[in-house]
């Protein structure tokens, strides 16, 4: 009987392919695998929204005219920038990761 052989790829081309760049689902960055860490991502946990803020009327009244949603923020952390940077860091997750 012929012996079957197994095609086995040199653990250097294994190791190439564990390091190739990644985009990272929360902060949307490219990474390389063997440089993510616990604080390597930064990103918003919630929703940028548009409604009223919880605290909204100590700041100011609203109004009669003023619609009842008109603050835009994010909900984790009331940043009024949609650029801005994230309040929470962990380590990047993969879209290839489930």
């Amino acid at each position: 009987m012929a012996e079957i052989q197994k095609h086995h790829k040199p653990q250097k081309d294994e190791d190439e392919d564990k390091d190739k760049a990644k985009t990272c689902k929360r902060c949307k960055l490219s990474y390389a695998p063997s440089s993510n860490h616990s604080s390597a991502c930064r990103f918003h946990p919630s929703f940028f929204v548009s409604r009223r803020h919880d605290d909204q009327r100590r700041y100011y009244e609203l109004g009669p005219d003023d619609p009842p949603y008109a603050a835009k923020f994010y909900d984790c952390c009331g940043a009024e920038d949609p650029e801005a940077p994230g309040c929470t860091t962990s380590t990047h997750v993969s879209y290839d990761d489930d």
